[in-house]
């Protein structure tokens, strides 16, 4: 395993992380959380180097805090440094933030919470964060040793990553989602090397997209120019050393959901290091960057402007999974995530066509979602292209 500084703060944390978000489960329910087998893989990994374990209030349906304390148990506890997230985007009440932390301490058990995030920041929450006071909460827990470090995650636009980084003389470290397709999405590339020239340690999540970066399977053109790489990795190892290349990346979560995988990203872990990319290498990333962005089906830029929705319909949510599921030949996949997941399906869509009033891109939007429930919600196989 390999190590970095996590920022000033005196320890170094593993290149790799633990993330619980994707932890295995039974019958494909996401609260049924394969306890045993759960455990087994944290340990396994801990067992191997990994000091970081990264979980939140909401994983599993709330059940990934407790399956990672009972992991911790047996003196692995003293081995980690532990992350989980106070959920803002469901605090309706100042009381609240108490609350969730009381619940977390004991579904955890861990004493003293190592690393304490604010969970998703975005322009809605981060309104939130003000309104209800969390800065002082977390501030005041701080100084009372419930939690030893205050971070933030964040899903949202670069200004805002700005806003937030310079916004509290708070911040002990972020996270970011951040992979070789999201060089100029949310905070991207600009915005990490913003937050490290702050001295602020970066937690690196969803650097496999989803796991659609580590389709063994990858469409053809991809396939055809990995096979044209220098040196022969998988497509999961190739995402994960274009993140270690760089030096402002301090720990990278990986959600692992099985023990093959574990293994496959100990073993890239084992070969990260700055700069260690050849010139030939990320010019093959950035043209694997390239191939896959002309599969995109949609050109939707995910501004916003179609939202609120009269059905309050996500648009571009429902888009970009359409996107994913296309682009990075995961149908199955993203047809499992549609079909199971609470938001609200494209086919509540009643062709208004008040977003396409609205749509900087003149995209047919009806049309869109049309075919973003007839591929993902009935299965058929995809037509549309834009």
């Amino acid at each position: 395993m390999r190590y970095r500084d996590f920022g000033q703060l005196g320890w170094k944390t593993s290149v790799l992380g633990f993330g619980a978000m994707r932890l295995p489960v039974s019958d494909g329910v996401d609260s049924r959380i394969d306890e045993p087998e759960a455990i087994r893989m944290i340990r396994h990994a801990i067992d191997h180097g990994v000091n970081y374990v990264d979980t939140a209030y909401v994983y599993h349906r709330g059940n990934s805090e407790a399956v990672v304390g009972k992991a911790l148990q047996d003196g692995y506890r003293q081995r980690v440094k532990v992350a989980t997230k106070l959920p803002v985007f469901l605090v309706k009440a100042a009381a609240d933030a108490e609350r969730f932390l009381s619940e977390q301490e004991e579904r955890l058990g861990v004493g003293t919470i190592d690393l304490y995030l604010l969970h998703s920041l975005n322009t809605k929450t981060w309104q939130k964060v003000k309104e209800f006071g969390l800065i002082e909460f977390v501030a005041k827990a701080r100084a009372e040793g419930r939690i030893a470090h205050v971070g933030f995650s964040f899903h949202d636009d670069l200004a805002l990553f700005k806003e937030i980084v310079d916004a509290a003389n708070l911040w002990d470290f972020c996270q970011i989602q951040y992979n070789y397709m999201d060089v100029a999405h949310q905070a991207g590339t600009e915005g990490l090397r913003y937050a490290a020239a702050k001295g602020l340690p970066v937690v690196v999540m969803e650097p496999l997209l989803g796991g659609s970066l580590a389709n063994p399977v990858p469409p053809g053109p991809v396939a055809k120019l990995w096979a044209q790489g220098p040196e022969k990795r998988t497509p999961a190892d190739w995402a994960l050393q274009w993140l270690w290349d760089q030096p402002e990346v301090t720990v990278v979560l990986s959600g692992m959901s099985a023990m093959e995988q574990v293994m496959e990203n100990l073993a890239s872990a084992s070969r990260a290091a700055a700069g260690s990319l050849t010139e030939a290498e990320r010019e093959l990333i950035a043209a694997v960057r390239t191939e896959y962005r002309k599969l995109i089906p949609v050109t939707c830029t995910g501004c916003g402007y179609c939202v609120p929705c009269p059905s309050e319909l996500l648009i571009p949510n429902r888009i970009e999974q359409y996107n994913q599921a296309v682009a990075y030949n995961r149908l199955d996949y993203h047809r499992w995530l549609y079909q199971t997941a609470v938001q609200k399906k494209a086919d509540l869509c009643t062709t208004c066509g008040e977003c396409e009033a609205k749509c900087p891109q003149g995209l047919p939007i009806r049309k869109i979602l049309a075919e973003v429930h007839a591929v993902l919600g009935q299965n058929k196989q995809p037509s549309y292209s834009a």
